[in-house]
């Protein structure tokens, strides 16, 4: 059964890039050298590689990758540094009429 794998790297601009393989060795490869000259990472080069979780269904690794696409920057850092209480924070919605808001008008 293969692994595969939903990836951050940092690039040298300071942004994110969200992925997913199955061989992070060979796929941070192919970014670092340009393999792709239309690729988001080409052009901000060098990167790193900032987190890596590892998934056995593709599916659930599809999901999880669309998910932290769709993150803000301090979401996606968060999650890079382990700050679980951050994440959970920065996920809570702050929306004027939402029941956590305590300035909410009734």
């Amino acid at each position: 059964m293969k692994n595969f794998y939903v990836y951050i790297l940092e690039c040298s601009d300071d942004s994110y890039y969200v992925g997913i393989t199955n061989d992070v060795g060979r796929r941070f490869i192919e970014h670092s050298t340009g393999l792709h000259e239309t690729a988001y990472t080409f052009k901000r080069r060098p990167l790193k590689l900032v987190y890596c979780r590892q998934f056995r269904d593709p599916l659930e690794a599809i999901r999880y990758e669309k998910q932290v696409k769709g993150w803000t920057k301090a979401k996606k850092t968060a999650l890079i540094k382990g700050d679980f209480d951050l994440l959970h924070e920065l996920a809570s919605c702050k929306n004027e009429t939402s029941h956590k808001n305590p300035n909410r008008s009734r």
